[in-house]
């Protein structure tokens, strides 16, 4: 069945968009919207040949967002659709809803299921039900369709989705390991299905490691919330729990507390510049031991996971780097990569340090492969998306 599907990525200030026609996995058209809820927001859209790209723009809201998009669909010059009508569809790569792990159509018990999270996924949950509710409004025919992160997890072992803590929070409030980045690692396990023991590093603003045995993740190092696991851009990761009520009794705030532990720790935490890896790798390059610390405590986070996983794995086929960090930082690769010497990583120096797109980074006489995959996790989502209307 033909149809064309929108998938809206949403983020705190940011939207993106990519129109698929399907079952062709064609994109027509895609846009983004930077720096939503100011006067100083940038649209870009792109329809082959025609492009437009405006700065210094007032986009107060995801209503204007949306609606600026959707009129650049649809205009006389440049429009890839004729009627919005032609849009069957719109995907979200949503994150968490309680009760709901997998692939639905977002009805309001779904929804109440993200509302009941939101305190977990505060920064997804909160623009993606924004986004949600502005296309309820601007496309009322279209079916909205959510493909959760947690998925591509589910797969998971109980062993390792179940924390220690009274097994009465598990069964009373669903405390578990969850597991996120789902499109982007399930999108590496297909890269990689030749590869019976895969891990998949997707290193970005969020960052995860996950464990992939015959193309299904069985370990993800994020937990309950997304602030578990290696250090992000801003969030910690993991941590210890009893940092709370101490920081407490130090005479900081609940609310400090939150914002040291979501907004200003992680890379910006440790080195004092953004979190943004460019600036952190500019401070390295200007002499800052911070920043060259945040470098070496995210670096050593990986190893620790890799380690764990391969342990887990019973032995290591392949790597794949994805994520902005992923793929464009080839220093944290090499520090890496690096650090598996001893299992018979050789690095192929040039793929590393020169290549682009996707690549093998490793050696020819490398015991373990090292890839750099590209994420597209909005291919997982419009295929997903269409999957589930189609078996309707």
């Amino acid at each position: 069945m033909t149809m064309k599907i929108l998938i809206c990525n949403a983020g705190s200030t940011s939207l993106k968009f990519k129109l698929w026609d399907m079952p062709a996995l064609a994109v027509l058209a895609e846009g983004k919207v930077e720096r939503v809820g100011s006067t100083d927001a940038i649209f870009h859209y792109l329809n082959g040949r025609f492009a437009i790209r405006q700065s210094n723009l007032s986009i107060p809201d995801y209503t204007a967002g949306i609606q600026m998009f959707l009129d650049a669909l649809s205009a006389t010059e440049g429009g890839a659709v004729a009627s919005l009508r032609e849009i069957n569809a719109v995907g979200f790569k949503t994150v968490l809803a309680k009760g709901f792990y997998g692939v639905h159509e977002l009805t309001e018990e779904v929804l109440d299921g993200m509302r009941a999270y939101f305190t977990v996924a505060p920064a997804h949950n909160g623009p993606y039900l924004e986004a949600i509710a502005v296309f309820e409004k601007l496309l009322p025919d279209a079916p909205r369709i959510g493909v959760f992160e947690t998925a591509f997890h589910r797969t998971i072992p109980m062993a390792r989705r179940v924390f220690p803590v009274p097994y009465e929070w598990y069964e009373k409030y669903g405390v578990m390991r969850m597991g996120y980045h789902g499109a982007s690692h399930g999108y590496i396990a297909q890269r990689l299905a030749g590869r019976r023991r895969v891990i998949s590093c997707h290193l970005g603003g969020s960052a995860s490691i996950c464990a992939i045995l015959d193309g299904r993740s069985v370990d993800n190092s994020f937990g309950f919330s997304l602030q578990m696991g290696i250090p992000h851009a801003s969030r910690t990761g993991d941590v210890d729990v009893y940092l709370v009520p101490f920081l407490l009794e130090q005479g900081l705030t609940l609310e400090e507390i939150y914002d040291g532990l979501g907004k200003n720790g992680g890379l910006k935490g440790i080195s004092g510049t953004s979190g943004d890896i460019r600036d952190v790798d500019a401070a390295i390059r200007a002499g800052s031991g911070r920043a060259k610390l945040a470098l070496d405590v995210l670096a050593t986070h990986i190893i620790r996971y890799i380690g764990a996983y391969t342990m887990e794995l019973g032995g290591l086929d392949a790597i794949a780097f994805t994520g902005g960090i992923g793929e464009n930082y080839a220093p944290l690769r090499r520090m890496v990569l690096e650090a598996m010497a001893h299992m018979g990583m050789v690095i192929d120096d040039d793929a590393n340090e020169n290549g682009v797109g996707e690549r093998r980074v490793s050696a020819p006489d490398s015991a373990i492969e090292a890839h750099v995959i590209p994420a597209n996790e909005e291919l997982m989502v419009v295929r997903s998306a269409y999957e589930l209307i189609n078996s309707k």
